[in-house]
């Protein structure tokens, strides 16, 4: 009872977007609402998140306040996180991803002279491809084995490379949000212009989660190898 009476009232502006996004089920859609970066900038209290982006912190805590207690999306023991990690999100970008080329290739060219057509979306999603895929191949053939191995005092170095690159990727989905207006379609999108959006904004919303999973509940719980 104690436990879930914590989770409904965490929501201060005092604490981090990691710790909210972390332990408060819903609490990532509202920040994702808001454009608040819970992953690559969890470390950052809402307070000053809120300060930062220009929007009303005392609104956004009401938000939070509001959110019913649910389970948690995904387990916070390691190995049961890893192996979530695995197949909630590697599996799911690389099914997704393939299409989503496919996609914005067939609406870059049937749309060329449409005033909002997102040029060079489709290589941008074939770079956001290969760097997961470089950054997904890291953690399963180096990181995630020194943690199913309990952790070892060189992992700090896998941790720093990989948080490193998932500031990269956060760049990278800003640049793509840019690119496509905030996944809005224009009045006059065709199907695949919509069905195209609709996926750039779950490639986002999973990135984003993924990296928020393992910087704010994976990575802090193998910090005794890090110092």
């Amino acid at each position: 009872m104690n436990a879930v009476t914590e989770t409904v009232d965490i929501p201060s502006t005092e604490r981090t977007l990691g710790e909210i996004a972390r332990e408060l089920p819903g609490a990532a859609a509202v920040f994702r609402r808001f454009q608040l970066d819970y992953c690559c900038g969890g470390n950052q209290s809402l307070r000053a998140a809120a300060t930062a982006a220009g929007v009303d912190a005392a609104q956004i805590e009401r938000e939070l306040a509001a959110l019913a207690p649910a389970p948690a999306e995904a387990p916070e023991e390691p190995l049961a996180l890893i192996d979530h990690i695995l197949t909630r999100f590697h599996d799911t970008h690389r099914r997704e991803l393939p299409e989503l080329i496919t996609l914005a290739h067939r609406v870059e060219e049937r749309h060329a002279e449409h005033p909002q057509v997102p040029r060079g979306l489709a290589r941008m999603l074939e770079h956001v491809s290969e760097a997961l895929e470089e950054h997904m191949m890291k953690e399963e053939q180096i990181l995630f084995p020194m943690m199913r191995a309990g952790g070892v005092p060189m992992i700090t170095g896998p941790i720093e490379v990989m948080e490193h690159e998932h500031v990269e990727h956060g760049e990278r989905l800003r640049q793509l949000e840019a690119l496509t207006n905030h996944h809005t379609p224009p009045a006059d999108a065709c199907t695949s212009w919509h069905a195209l959006y609709a996926g750039t904004r779950k490639l986002v919303d999973d990135v984003m989660q993924h990296i928020h999973l393992e910087n704010n509940v994976l990575f802090p719980q193998f910090g005794a190898q890090r110092y």
